[in-house]
């Protein structure tokens, strides 16, 4: 079975980048699963009259984004996912296709866990290269042997 990338097979700059398309679906469940009916997300001539004009994603949904690609990379080597922020920049629509970049910004070894924490800063952006959000995150990763 795949086995990501441990602790000790990262190293401080290393890049990792993925991009996906957020669908109409990605919005819909996502308020259903949330309960987060807020009109700006869900009612589009309510949406039209904002200040976005139209229909915008849930700001968790783009967040989301971001976190699993984290635990894709860290997929089976990951302890604990330790800490998220994430600061939205613009809007998100369904059919934006959102390209995630994480780079290592620190470790921190701890002997106890045969790893250690990884730190990284991330941003998002999507198809026209607009910025999104920008995010940091903590994993605590064991080593690959």
């Amino acid at each position: 079975m795949f086995s990501g990338r441990g602790f000790n097979e990262v190293n401080i700059g290393d890049r990792f980048d993925h991009s996906m398309t957020l669908t109409e679906t990605h919005i819909v469940l996502g308020a259903g699963l949330f309960g987060d009916f807020n009109p700006l997300h869900v009612n589009q001539p309510f949406a039209e009259e904002s200040r976005y004009a139209g229909r915008i994603a849930h700001g968790y949904l783009t967040s989301n984004v971001m976190a699993a690609q984290l635990g894709m990379i860290f997929h089976g080597t990951a302890i604990a996912y330790l800490e998220h922020s994430c600061r939205f920049t613009s809007p998100v629509r369904a059919g934006d296709t959102l390209t995630t970049c994480w780079i290592v910004s620190r470790k921190d070894t701890k002997t106890r866990h045969e790893g250690g924490i990884v730190s990284l800063s991330g941003s998002c952006t999507n198809q026209e290269g607009i910025q999104v959000a920008d995010a940091d995150a903590k994993m605590l990763v064991r080593n690959n042997e």
